[in-house]
């Protein structure tokens, strides 16, 4: 996002997010860029069509394919997506 810059955790999800949400695609990356939307907002990022009710969306796409892991799964992909904010914030 940033050229020359070394990436920031959980850049490269936030990138393919923002691909997919361009392009219509329901995703884990796309749900995540939804999820923060308004903080990336804040942080100058332009978010393209953010899907609704995004945290309900998630838990259901990973609960049909690994519902006993749903929970952990959801908790991890939500830190990664904490971790690129802070990273974010801080270079500022």
């Amino acid at each position: 996002m940033n050229g020359d810059d070394p990436l920031k955790p959980g850049e490269e999800i936030i990138e393919q997010g923002m691909r997919d949400l361009s392009q219509g695609r329901e995703t884990i990356p796309a749900l995540l860029v939804s999820i923060g939307t308004p903080r990336l907002r804040r942080l100058g990022l332009i978010i393209p069509n953010p899907i609704l009710s995004p945290e309900h969306r998630l838990y259901d796409m990973l609960k049909s394919s690994n519902a006993d892991a749903s929970h952990s799964q959801y908790n991890a992909w939500i830190r990664r997506l904490v971790s690129f904010e802070r990273a974010s914030e801080c270079a500022r």
